[in-house]
């Protein structure tokens, strides 16, 4: 028996909450449950995050949340509670998968069923972003070791859970070398661990292009966080049900599901939402606990029900539907088929599979890191960089020289090209002369000295190797 906790949520969600509760009991499911008030109420009692701390408390006690779409109210400072949620629980992992009903719900790709395993926490969503010039702004992408080791081991385990045969890898490591560069590495070391499961990399322009063509192609697909939102949307839109998918997240310790859809107040009290979204969502936590018979039992009844032709009002068609149901009806018809297949739809089978085994993140020894350089960011309004560059060899000294200048990433210096378009927002590289060892109080000096020369230094970034390995980015064109 395990307890979790479940909130009904706002607008269509108590309706959608009590009939997917229905199912997956009817089900057999071996749950105890805690409810809590989350979302609009909370909001409008002057709680500006939706959730009031005892509800954090049962959560972070039961660590299995369940949660019906919420509605964040307009303006006044509310924040996006599944925005909180992921980031204070440490929800590295979302999980969305996106499968064709064809022909129930009209799509281009009939036979499309993939899994989107997107990285949850880092990258470009950091948020971390910083004016630095008039011209130039900056924001920082962030891929650590543990991030990539824990989402690619998760899409692995799931794949094995799931019986699915190949597990795709899409980067941009062909441009950013260091960042997804890292994820790529992570991606083959991993794979190894699964002989059984096929692998692939594709660089995320190709991969996503073939994604939207021939989704076919693909079983589970795991990327870098900005991808992955981008395109767990898209793969979501071509299956052509996006109100159908349910979504997981999923962490070291807590994890929530739910539906990718709205709250949909227009529909509220009516009795006639479709909670398929939800029960899909619903399904994905039996898995996530172990509770995989019963998953497998609710899925196989859920697909035979939209087979029949019964349909709730927002997926029901004329000549392909034969029933317009309630949600209640539509419950009470899933029901009635738990434990029949689907002829049509492909049925799934989860037999013998466990609950996923997700070990903890487990440090590596320290490699040897040395300092090799210096990166100093100048603000210069002038464009050629030439003049820049004697401007800014008066600060070099007997510790380091300037050698290179880009602008925007390109090299302008030595021997740039006049055709270059340049910003205000210079990087200027120095190396330590021949034989010397680099120190970081030869920065200090550099600093220093630029103050001295009234030269408008932004930022440094130092440069190392580790274990004798270079670890930062050439100029573009070096």
């Amino acid at each position: 028996m395990t307890r979790i906790t479940v909130a009904k949520g706002d607008g269509i969600g108590p309706e959608i909450m009590d009939a997917t509760l229905a199912i997956i009991k009817a089900a057999g499911a071996q749950i105890e449950i805690d409810e809590i008030e989350v979302g609009e109420k909370v909001y409008l009692a002057g709680n500006t995050a939706g959730i009031a701390p005892e509800a954090w408390d049962t959560i972070r006690k039961n660590k299995i949340f369940l949660k019906a779409p919420i509605t964040t109210p307009q303006g006044g400072g509310y924040k996006s509670l599944n925005v909180t949620t992921r980031k204070f629980l440490g929800l590295y992992a979302n999980v969305r998968p996106c499968m064709s009903l064809h022909p129930f719900v009209s799509t281009k790709h009939p036979i499309m069923d993939l899994v989107i395993v997107r990285e949850n926490e880092e990258d470009l969503y950091a948020g971390i972003e910083h004016q630095q010039t008039d011209e130039v702004v900056q924001c920082l992408k962030l891929i650590s070791r543990p991030g990539c080791e824990k989402i690619v081991r998760y899409a692995f385990e799931y794949a094995k859970q799931q019986n699915r045969k190949k597990v795709t890898c899409f980067t941009k490591d062909n441009i950013m070398k260091q960042t997804d560069g890292l994820f790529h590495q992570v991606f083959d070391e991993i794979a190894k661990d699964y002989p059984e499961i096929e692998n692939e990399h594709w660089i995320i322009d190709i991969g996503a292009a073939k994604m939207a063509d021939t989704p076919e192609a693909f079983d589970v697909i795991v990327m870098p966080n900005l991808y992955g939102d981008v395109l767990s949307d898209v793969a979501a839109q071509i299956t052509g049900s996006v109100g159908l998918a349910g979504s997981a997240n999923i962490g070291e310790e807590c994890a929530m599901f739910e539906a990718i859809h709205g709250s949909a107040p227009r529909r509220a009290g009516q009795n006639v939402a479709n909670p398929s979204g939800l029960l899909q969502g619903a399904i994905m936590m039996l898995n996530h606990i172990g509770q995989t018979g019963v998953a497998e039992k609710v899925q196989n009844a859920w697909l035979k029900t939209l087979e029949e032709g019964i349909h709730t009002y927002d997926i029901f068609k004329e000549g392909t539907s034969k029933r317009k149901v309630s949600t209640t009806e539509f419950a009470e018809a899933v029901i009635a088929n738990l434990g029949s297949q689907p002829s049509l739809l492909k049925s799934v089978s989860y037999a013998n599979s466990s609950a996923l085994q997700l070990p903890k993140y487990q440090r590596k020894n320290a490699a040897k890191k040395t300092l090799v350089g210096v990166d100093v960011f100048v603000h210069w309004g002038g464009s050629d960089a030439n003049a820049l560059a004697d401007k800014v060899r008066q600060i070099e000294h007997s510790g380091l020289q300037l050698s290179m200048i880009t602008n925007r990433g390109i090299k302008v210096w030595p021997d740039g090209f006049r055709e270059t378009f340049c910003t205000d927002h210079w990087r200027c590289r120095f190396k330590p002369r021949e034989g010397n060892e680099m120190k970081k109080t030869n920065i200090l000096t550099l600093l220093e000295k630029a103050n001295d020369q009234n030269i408008d230094t932004i930022k440094t970034e130092n440069l190392y190797a580790f274990d004798g390995k270079a670890a930062y980015s050439l100029g573009q064109g070096q």
